[in-house]
């Protein structure tokens, strides 16, 4: 891939094809903006410079703002800077209009200024055409009612612009229906930009969310686009929202709030068109009520609150999902195994998943790759000891054969709490009965 120059200044074509080729940069340089279409139709370009004004006509633009518009319908994605010679504000503002991403007047007098235009929207390019690509291993199966339901609900809100809140526990996937949002949602074609919102460093919070121009601070030696602007048109995914110190939450709120951000070392207030979906796997409520998350930040984020169940109480997914993750493993390792035996199939059923969908593709994996035989047996899958969820049906039909009604009813109680780690709350869902009713039976008061 390469830059499209188009001018027809043949001074300008060869000063600026230099300039590119000094810094590694490949170019192809075309007189007219018929002759520039004709070479955007036979190929794809990471940039393009345009001049506003031809021969035909060099003072008002329309070629080049034609030519602008054209380029566009070849290729939405591309990065577009004009070019004028005339110092026409208006003719560039109108060309950032037709999707123009920046300008610059001729004769330029600083090529280290030029250069880290070109640079910034080519990375920005890359950047967006990287994100759009979702992960080969990812994948969103909804069998168990209860995550159709979120699906459902994810779907109704994902064509409005409103702040999404996915929460759930971690390995649930959270990530994978940030992008099921994106995919339809009215910028589905944007970008979309993911960041670790708890593993940016304080000191490089501003520089990495909103870019920085250059000279904002020492070794600033080029502009830096930051992630919302990388986001613009698309979706920003703020993962790991609940890990920001209180500091960094207050830096994002205006953002939230105004949908607008000022690069670090500029005074230029830019408008975010971005749709903002965050995730957690923490308890927000709990984590307000110690001081560790702003209420008010939170109120910006949860325009909806979409929760992914846990594994475990979505258990009609989880062989549908083995065998999807299956079907890769075999293809990237070659592996003989075509799928799971009945002794196989029950103890992926029965096992609690603590860690999830993430756990499951892990294991699923690594059973590929030491299987022998076509069907993967329940040895192969190496589960850790001690963590079924369940017996088998037949052996939990026999336990409760010889029990008083009292008696049974006990022991599912105890058997839901122990398969979910004592959380009450999972343990009731699990039953079918609320909290309070699982504590009247255990014959305990409800914790206030």
């Amino acid at each position: 891939m390469s830059v499209l120059i188009v001018d027809d200044d043949e001074n300008i074509l060869t000063a600026l094809k230099l300039l590119l080729k000094s810094e590694g940069i490949r170019s192809v340089g075309c007189c007219s903006p018929r002759e520039a279409l004709a070479a955007a139709q036979r190929d794809a370009f990471q940039l393009a410079l345009v001049d506003l004004n031809y021969v035909r006509d060099t003072t008002s633009g329309q070629e080049g703002l034609a030519l602008i518009g054209a380029l566009r319908e070849l290729d939405e994605d591309l990065p577009i800077i004009a070019m004028t010679g005339w110092g026409s504000i208006g003719v560039a503002v109108k060309a950032m209009q037709l999707g123009a991403a920046d300008f610059f007047e001729k004769p330029w007098d600083d090529n280290n200024r030029l250069l880290s235009i070109i640079r910034a929207q080519m990375k920005l390019h890359a950047a967006q055409r990287r994100e759009r690509t979702p992960g080969e291993d990812e994948e969103l199966i909804c069998e168990a009612p209860a995550m159709a339901q979120v699906l459902s609900l994810a779907k109704r809100v994902a064509a409005s612009s409103i702040p999404i809140l996915i929460t759930g526990e971690n390995g649930t996937g959270k990530g994978v229906l940030a992008k099921f949002i994106h995919g339809h949602s009215r910028c589905a074609r944007g970008p979309f930009v993911s960041v670790n919102m708890g593993a940016i460093a304080e000191s490089t919070f501003e520089s990495e969310m909103y870019g920085h121009t250059r000279g904002a601070f020492t070794d600033a030696k080029a502009e830096r686009v930051g992630r919302v602007e990388l986001a613009e048109h698309g979706t920003l995914f703020m993962d790991e929202i609940a890990n920001m110190p209180l500091s960094q939450q207050a830096k994002i709120l205006r953002l939230l709030e105004e949908r607008s951000f000022e690069k670090l070392g500029s005074s230029f207030v830019k408008q975010a068109d971005v749709r903002f979906i965050a995730a957690t796997n923490a308890d927000l409520g709990r984590l307000i009520a110690e001081g560790g998350f702003r209420q008010d930040l939170l109120y910006r984020l949860q325009g909806v609150t979409l929760r992914i169940p846990p594994l475990r109480e979505r258990k009609a997914d989880i062989l549908p999902l083995a065998e999807s993750f299956l079907r890769k493993a075999r293809q990237r390792y070659d592996s003989p195994a075509r799928g799971f035996s009945s002794a196989a199939r029950h103890a992926l059923e029965s096992y609690s998943w603590p860690g999830n969908v993430r756990e499951l593709q892990h294991l699923v994996e690594r059973s590929a790759l030491l299987a022998q035989e076509e069907n993967i047996q329940s040895h192969e899958l190496q589960l850790p000891a001690g963590t079924r969820a369940a017996p088998a049906p037949a052996a939990v039909s026999d336990e409760l054969g010889d029990m008083t009604l009292e008696q049974a009813e006990a022991w599912l109680i105890q058997r839901a709490l122990s398969s979910r780690r004592g959380n009450a709350n999972d343990a009731a869902r699990a039953l079918g009965i609320s909290r309070s009713a699982l504590y009247r039976r255990l014959g305990k008061r409800e914790p206030a």
